[in-house]
């Protein structure tokens, strides 16, 4: 086998395992907002200070753009998911660290759109009483996203290598 070819089947078991990884985490967050429609629709769950609590926002992070018609939300999600996805695709990370931040950021992102798309709004969930409601896949996003600074101020050995001392 060339040197090429196993680059190539190495980034795509990469490229497989990262879509694999934001489609499952994807699916377990559509499954607890169909769960939460279902359970929480008739009161919260919970004490006050963290709550089950069904919520729908209509706008994005903090309800900001609440008052656009959805479509251009659903317009906007989507611009964001498919260049998150086609950055993912493209760069395939050979840490395992990077590629997992980026399949949780894809996954956050990808269950927002798929929910907002029905009727535009995205089901909300987790409540405290001190930050507006929000679901699983916000918290990929968020989660992914600090993962993905964090690793960004990592330097590789590379770069040790190569850093004039003195």
């Amino acid at each position: 086998m060339s040197e090429h070819t196993t680059r190539v089947s190495s980034a795509a078991r990469r490229r497989t395992a990262l879509a694999a990884g934001a489609a499952a985490l994807a699916a377990a967050d559509l499954a607890l907002k169909t769960w939460a429609q279902d359970a929480l629709a008739d009161a919260p769950i919970g004490p006050d200070l963290a709550q089950l609590r069904l919520a729908f926002n209509p706008g994005v992070a903090f309800s900001m753009g609440d008052t656009l018609p959805s479509w251009v939300v659903v317009a906007f999600t989507a611009l964001i998911t498919i260049g998150v996805g086609v950055f993912a695709w493209r760069t395939a990370p050979q840490s395992k660290a990077a590629a997992a931040a980026l399949a949780v950021i894809l996954a956050g992102a990808a269950a927002n759109l798929v929910d907002r798309a029905g009727d535009g709004v995205v089901t909300d969930y987790l409540h405290t009483g001190w930050w507006p409601t929000f679901n699983l896949a916000d918290v990929f996003i968020v989660c992914g996203g600090l993962a993905m600074v964090a690793l960004s101020w990592r330097r590789t050995d590379h770069e040790r290598d190569n850093t004039p001392v003195g």
